[in-house]
């Protein structure tokens, strides 16, 4: 593994005023040029709160620039990130043209005011209870707010795992409903992407093979999480290269050694006591070098995007500013991706 305080000296380059046009990048991949480069929303948080969980920045124009900042191109902002602008995407569209930074996708389904969540229990992705409405909240979410913003693909989490797992009828359960979004997302130019997570549905390969055979490719699609899909007992590049025709996105994020081809992964107790997450080559859990093997081989055209959480108080990684350069930093040296370098310049966010 390379060491990380070799590449964390100082936070990266590209100021929120760069003459960059807006949207005219130059290719950063030096075998793909179709390889774009981002982040998501999560490490834009500060972990200030009583319950000890993570709260994420709103500020979208200070996250927008910060984006750019670091040399990125595009932001893939979690739902609760974007609530401001759920009824309003044309506003979202004018910050996004202000900054040059493009909308890579976006995570999971911003609920408005006043629609309640699912009950504890209720795994409407399952097919259980509020499946109807999940289903036309997520039609009317890609006709009005995503196919507005041009947003070709949409990257949904499926709530959590059920004690024990997931049944085989909630196995078929959940493959119906992907189905039925699928079909009527696409309508509207939007690729619903499964994610698969850790201490979610398709946690374990068992799970993931049995969902993605029983839904239609031409409906449902597929972000790969190298994170998470090592943390779930799998061979991550094998599963790359043997799905990679469904793969829209691919969230970049790293874990360790010990979590490789495990039979069962960590807790999430264990997750909140310290992160069994890691800064893109920092853990040494992926292998990066073999999954951009395959992306690069196979021509992958799309996004690739940290999806790295916001440095925990103490940790010992640094500032989300140290931990965007270790990522960027490892991907200029192991993989030669032509991102900026880091320049001495912190970014806009500051966590509180």
């Amino acid at each position: 593994m390379l060491n990380r305080r070799h590449f964390v000296t100082s936070a990266m380059a590209l100021t929120a005023t760069s003459a960059i046009a807006p949207y005219a990048f130059a290719a950063l991949d030096p075998t793909n040029p179709d390889i774009k480069f981002g982040t998501t929303g999560s490490i834009f948080g500060s972990w200030s709160g009583a319950d000890g969980a993570m709260k994420m920045s709103t500020n979208m124009r200070m996250m927008l620039q910060d984006v750019k900042h670091y040399g990125l191109e595009g932001f893939e902002p979690y739902s609760g990130q974007v609530l401001e602008y759920r009824d309003k995407p044309m506003e979202l569209k004018k910050l996004l043209d202000e900054t040059g930074v493009q909308l890579a996708s976006l995570g999971d389904l911003p609920r408005r005011p006043g629609v309640a969540a699912p009950r504890p229990g209720a795994y409407p992705w399952l097919g259980g209870e509020g499946r109807d409405t999940l289903i036309a909240e997520m039609e009317a979410c890609a006709r009005d707010f995503l196919q507005p913003l041009g947003v070709d693909h949409w990257k949904n989490n499926m709530g959590a795992r059920p004690p024990g797992g997931p049944s085989a009828d909630q196995l078929k359960g959940l493959a119906d409903t992907a189905n039925e979004i699928g079909r009527r997302t696409k309508k509207y130019g939007v690729k619903l992407s499964l994610h698969p997570h850790m201490w979610g549905p398709m946690e374990r390969e068992s799970d993931f093979r049995t969902v993605m055979k029983l839904t239609d490719p031409n409906y449902v699609y597929l972000i790969m999480d190298t994170g998470h899909n090592v943390l779930g007992g799998m061979d991550v590049v094998k599963i790359t290269d043997e799905y990679f025709s469904r793969i829209t996105e691919f969230h970049l994020k790293d874990t360790f050694p010990q979590y490789r081809g495990n039979k069962e992964g960590p807790t999430q107790a264990m997750h909140k006591q310290k992160s069994v997450y890691a800064s893109v080559g920092q853990g040494g859990g992926v292998d990066f070098p073999g999954v951009f093997g395959v992306m690069r081989k196979k021509k992958f055209k799309g996004w690739a995007v940290f999806d790295i959480d916001a440095p925990r108080p103490g940790d010992g990684t640094g500032s989300v500013d140290d931990n965007i350069a270790a990522s960027v930093n490892y991907m200029r040296t192991a993989l030669g991706v032509k991102l900026p370098a880091a320049s001495g310049k912190t970014g806009l966010f500051k966590a509180t």
